[in-house]
């Protein structure tokens, strides 16, 4: 089989088991773990001076990692300025955030030419090409304009907008255009899907054949949709054998006769977590019989502080949590703990074991994992019940949860009574739907399907 070469703008350091809030990193290690390969991208870290570091290279197991550090410039405008300031609020419906400026679009374009110039001399003839998420959308074009006739995947692990949103983009374009040069583009959803489409064809850049597939600029390529999974088996083993480890018996032990309703959300915008607050606070005040009983344990690692509206966010949801603390608490009950620090993965595993409810509210996300952990993390003898918001990618394959609207807070604050009142029967069988669903659509079929779509002919 061909060798798979992996591009994604970070990549964990080789050997460190860091803690990894997102899903994408996992996602890599297992599909590059199965199949072996070539793993690219930045380090994380910063030169120091006004260029880019070269590439270095480092093997462990199947996979070899080429880590690069950026310049300081780099990184303002690609990563802090147009990957996250412009494409990520942008692709979040979120255009009252986006800040667009030339200079930043200039060094995006600038750093996946960079990135392109360091991985086509150590590409073979028959390596297959998978390029990962709006950081790298130019890497495809980049690399066909060196010559590079590789089979080239890229997938969207984040939201495409509807053409009208997207077009605010002053770029949007150049955006669309640069996707072409892919042999697949993948998708979340059939909803992300249609809305690239709609834009292909309302620029008047591609045409629709059939079977998903596009014509632009003479080259046909195909629009596909991959809903990414997680290691269900894996993960859902891992909660088994947490819950007997020191720490979540501890945890366990202090929600003993009381009833513990989980968030886990990267401190970002998108995840609605000051609408997931209110929505706690209304469900405390209208049901008394949970005042002292029901807690939210809220784990919110910290993301990209380097930019202003994270920052802000902080603050913001500090302040929402302590409020509702200082206007329910007790001396003996806090409604909300909340944490906002990285927790190691099987410690998660064992907290979602545990929670009789797992609160998963953003106002738009591309799939969720964590819906999809807390669902494979439970028992199947008395399993919790998963809330989850009707704007993410994983609510059109989690059937067997309560789908909520995250704007309608008295909507969530009901749907929390509703999950925490629901018999044993009908969470067994909500649950039951969902794990079948999620053992046979896992990580390993996600690779697969988008890895058999890119090499068919």
């Amino acid at each position: 089989m061909s060798r798979l070469v992996v591009i994604s703008n970070r990549v964990s350091s080789p050997g460190k088991r860091a803690v990894q809030a997102g899903g994408l990193a996992i996602a890599m290690q297992a599909a590059l773990s199965e199949h072996g390969g070539l793993w690219m991208g930045w380090s994380g870290k910063s030169s120091g001076a006004r260029e880019p570091g070269k590439p270095v290279f480092r093997e462990e197991g199947r996979i070899t990692y080429a880590l690069t550090d950026l310049s300081r410039p780099d990184i303002d405008e690609y990563y802090t300025g147009f990957a996250n300031s412009v494409l990520w609020p942008l692709c979040h419906y979120r255009l009252d955030l986006t800040d667009y400026a030339r200079k930043d679009m200039a060094g995006y374009f600038r750093v996946n030419r960079f990135f392109a110039q360091q991985l086509a001399p150590h590409l073979r003839p028959d390596d297959v090409v998978w390029v990962q998420d709006y950081h790298l959308i130019p890497m495809g074009s980049e690399l066909r304009h060196m010559g590079v006739k590789n089979r080239l995947g890229f997938f969207l692990h984040i939201p495409w907008p509807p053409p009208d949103l997207f077009f605010a983009l002053p770029v949007h374009e150049t955006i669309v255009r640069r996707l072409t040069a892919y042999d697949l583009v993948g998708f979340q959803t059939q909803f992300d899907a249609d809305n690239f489409a709609s834009c292909l064809e309302r620029e008047g850049i591609g045409r629709a054949l059939e079977d998903g597939w596009f014509e632009a600029y003479g080259h046909r390529f195909r629009v596909g949709v991959f809903p990414i999974g997680i290691d269900t088996a894996g993960f859902a083993q891992l909660a088994q054998n947490a819950v007997r480890s020191g720490s979540v018996r501890k945890i366990e032990e202090s929600f003993r006769d009381r009833d513990l309703i989980v968030g886990v959300d990267r401190l970002d915008y998108s995840k609605g977590l000051t609408h997931k607050i209110e929505a706690f606070d209304k469900f405390i005040a209208a049901n008394p019989a949970s005042q002292g009983r029901a807690t939210l344990l809220q784990i919110t690692p910290k993301s990209r502080s380097e930019v202003l509206q994270y920052a802000t966010l902080q603050r913001q949801v500090a302040e929402f949590a302590g409020r509702v603390n200082g206007r329910h608490g007790t001396p003996d009950w806090v409604p909300i703990r909340y944490v906002n620090r990285s927790i190691g993965q099987a410690t998660l595993a064992g907290i979602y074991r545990v929670a009789r409810v797992g609160l998963v509210t953003p106002i738009r996300d591309g799939m969720n994992l964590v819906a999809k952990e807390y669902v494979s993390a439970q028992r199947s003898e008395d399993p919790g019940v998963l809330v989850l918001s009707r704007f993410a990618g994983a609510a059109r394959e989690l059937d067997g949860a309560i789908l909520v609207n995250p704007y309608d807070i008295e909507a969530v604050a009901n749907a929390i009574a509703q999950a925490l009142s629901m018999s044993m029967e009908a969470r067994r069988q909500r649950w039951n739907q969902m794990m079948q669903h999620l053992l046979k659509h896992d990580i390993s079929k996600w690779c697969r399907d988008f890895l058999e779509a890119l090499r068919a002919p």
